[in-house]
């Protein structure tokens, strides 16, 4: 169960379909309409921060260029 978890991703997918569907009954109006969102923009969110991370990293690496001992 605990490997169902190890993706950050999966855990906020899960956790919105659960607080979507799950304890619709339970929530509040506002409550819900956050759960539904995070079905959605959670992992969206995380895919973009991944994105942006490697871009980052791929720049840094470009800008830095090779070692150079003769510099």
């Amino acid at each position: 169960m605990m490997t169902l978890f190890d993706c950050p991703e999966r855990a906020l997918l899960l956790a919105g379909l659960f607080g979507a569907y799950g304890l619709d009954g339970h929530l509040g109006l506002p409550a819900q309409v956050a759960a539904h969102s995070l079905v959605i923009l959670g992992p969206s969110l995380l895919k973009l921060g991944y994105v942006l991370r490697l871009a980052a990293q791929h720049r840094l690496m470009r800008l830095e260029g090779p070692c150079c001992a003769a510099a």
